[in-house]
């Protein structure tokens, strides 16, 4: 049953992916129906990622509150009803209004699902899950393509996604009961197992300053959210503006950079399947950390000028980046303890938005002002970033064990 329930659950995150990526394949369209500026979908974009970081942050509460299932339900209810309201909307003042309920519902599932599964299934789940949202951002164009080409409409589109929400809402709603009875049951066996099989002994420790009201105080949790901030600012960066730096800065054409920006994604993608598989073996800690160092290769081979070796680096940094994000989300309740999962589960999510939202467009002014350049340095500094702050983690929770041993003894 526990294996079934995960199919939904994953079917879940391919509909959290496929509305990502409709606006900016519609957007050609969409600006010449309705009379808006080229880079009016950037303002939709930041207001979207601003319902977003604010129901990331709402999120644990909510989700102690109503638990994991109503949450994602209603989430779903809210996102499907702003996708319809975009396919109906006579002015952009309209979708500007949208735009807040497609963010907040959003980062609602996102946050929730995140929490669900870290909290119940195995680290190798986790990446999958990622995956299979790889998979949805994929599907939205295709589906926005379609009905460009075919019906010559991209209110169309959106209508059918729509309609893919609703229903995902009507499987949600058939299966709630399933949410809080597999929880309880992976309950069961966490109490009879005392240990799951993916922990080890640093995770027996208690964090201090454990009251829920001060979360963000326990020893690890800051430096994990600049991780974060870094891990999607470099991530987003490199999607954003990877393909302007090689057409301006290494002369390529249009479409060699978007080809070549495609399998950057496509080693996101390919990596998060493969990691599923080797957790089976591998701690989490360990691929976080070879994930981090294969992305610094990656952005050291960004400043070569040998064209093969820059496409080589772009797969490096997507495949480097492929195990961090999850595993970091995975590895929440084991090193900040399950009561403060939910709550810390959310904050990671609004931070990692903030850093999607903001670090890019920073760089865009950056290079606006100076030199797109700047690009693989500015990579490597925000890898470097990360690395630095999850290797404190990673001290923090060695000292804390070397600590717990010498009271032992």
């Amino acid at each position: 049953m526990a294996t079934l329930f995960l199919v939904i659950i994953y079917m879940a995150f391919i509909s959290l992916g496929i509305p990502d990526s409709l606006l900016g394949s519609a957007w050609p369209v969409i600006r010449l129906d309705m009379g808006a500026s080229f880079g009016f979908a950037g303002i939709l974009s930041m207001i979207v990622a601003g319902g977003t970081i604010v129901s990331s942050l709402a999120s644990g509460t909510l989700v102690q509150r109503l638990g994991t299932g109503k949450m994602t339900l209603i989430s779903c209810c809210l996102t499907a009803g702003a996708l319809l309201g975009f396919s109906m909307a006579p002015s952009m003042i309209w979708l500007v209004l949208l735009a807040i309920p497609l963010g907040l519902g959003g980062g609602a599932i996102d946050a929730a699902l995140n929490h669900y599964v870290a909290e119940n299934y195995k680290a190798h789940h986790m990446n999958w899950l990622h995956c299979f949202w790889g998979v949805g951002a994929t599907m939205g164009p295709i589906i926005m393509s379609y009905f460009i080409a075919e019906h010559n409409s991209w209110r169309d589109g959106y209508l059918a996604v729509s309609l893919i929400q609703f229903a995902l809402a009507m499987i949600l709603l058939v299966t709630l009961p399933l949410w809080k009875r597999i929880a309880e049951m992976r309950a069961a066996e966490r109490e009879n197992l005392h240990l799951s099989q993916d922990q080890d002994a640093s995770e027996l420790i208690q964090p201090v300053n454990s009251s829920t009201a001060n979360v963000l105080r326990i020893r690890g949790v800051r430096p994990t959210l600049i991780a974060f901030l870094f891990y999607c600012g470099v991530e987003s960066m490199v999607g954003l503006w990877g393909a302007s730096y090689l057409v301006t800065a290494r002369n390529m054409t249009a479409e060699t950079a978007a080809g070549w920006i495609s399998l950057y994604y496509g080693g996101i993608t390919a990596g998060r399947l493969i990691t599923g598989f080797i957790t089976l073996k591998v701690h989490n800690r360990v691929l976080i950390r070879c994930g981090q160092s294969i992305a610094l290769a990656g952005g050291l081979l960004l400043l070569l000028p040998y064209p093969s070796l820059i496409l080589v680096g772009l797969i490096l940094i997507g495949l480097g980046l492929a195990p961090i994000y999850p595993g970091l989300l995975h590895e929440t309740p084991s090193r900040f303890g399950r009561e403060h999962a939910a709550k810390l589960m959310g904050y990671q999510m609004a931070v990692a938005y903030t850093g999607t939202t903001f670090l890019p467009p920073l760089f865009g002014l950056l290079a606006t002002q100076t030199s797109i350049s700047l690009l693989p340095f500015i990579a490597l500094a925000f890898i470097l970033l990360m690395l630095l702050s999850s290797e404190k983690v990673n001290h923090i929770l060695s000292k804390q064990t070397e600590s717990k041993v010498s009271l032992e003894k």
